[in-house]
């Protein structure tokens, strides 16, 4: 049991379902709610609109899958993905570093639901400014960027009980 928990698991851990409620709460929201799927789209913003797009593969549309083979194995690679960064997460010697895992967790399984239930995941959240549009997303989506980019600032300044130079 000591390699599946560790100091920071039970923080990570909570981080994990808060992601997941509310990722798949606003897309409960966005899809049934505001009925997102029977409309073109909503404008909220000056650059902000929501617009419904089922996304069949991982981000960006990368390696987009039309049939129930592709749509199972990336649900199964998402799973066994969060299954290893949870194993990470049990030896974190940070909070921060637990923290950023369990957004990627939190995230990963969010978008897996969305695989198990529509056989897609839901995206609808568009940021632009004038003719420049990213990419559609949603709050899974969100979190595992945020849970990248404190990875990354995790890796170049965190503390690992290093002596630095100075």
């Amino acid at each position: 049991m000591r390699k599946l928990w560790g100091p920071h698991s039970r923080f990570a851990c909570l981080i994990v379902i808060a992601v997941f409620i509310l990722d798949q709460a606003s897309k409960v929201w966005v899809l049934f709610g505001l009925d997102l799927i029977g409309r073109e789209q909503i404008h909220l913003l000056p650059f902000f609109d929501l617009v419904m797009v089922w996304n069949r593969g991982i981000s960006y549309g990368l390696l987009e899958q039309q049939g129930d083979l592709g749509r199972w194995l990336l649900t199964v690679f998402m799973l066994v993905a969060s299954a290893l960064l949870w194993l990470w997460v049990a030896r974190a010697g940070t909070r921060l570093l637990a923290a950023s895992l369990a957004l990627i967790i939190g995230g990963a399984l969010g978008n897996a639901l969305d695989r198990v239930i529509y056989g897609a995941v839901a995206d609808f959240a568009r940021l632009f400014w004038g003719d420049v549009s990213w990419y559609v997303f949603n709050l899974a989506d969100a979190a595992i960027v945020a849970g990248v980019a404190l990875l990354l600032y995790d890796s170049l300044f965190g503390d690992h009980g290093e002596t630095r130079n100075r």
